[in-house]
């Protein structure tokens, strides 16, 4: 259940608005591990979490 999401994709958490955009650094066992601009690091739990994709032109002009 990765819902699509693959290393290299910006995203945004859903519930943490104030993270800002995240890049998307590896993807295992239902986890992802994702560099947010606001919050560093932080592994997401997929089964959780519902990642919103945003897309590349999107993301350059953030």
């Amino acid at each position: 259940m990765t819902q699509g999401i693959v290393p290299g994709n910006f995203v945004r958490h859903p519930d943490r608005p104030d993270w800002g955009l995240g890049q998307v650094q590896s993807v295992s066992a239902g986890r992802a591990t994702v560099n947010f601009e606001h919050a560093g690091k932080r592994t997401i739990f997929m089964l959780s979490v519902a990642l919103v994709a945003v897309s590349i032109n999107e993301a350059s002009q953030t």
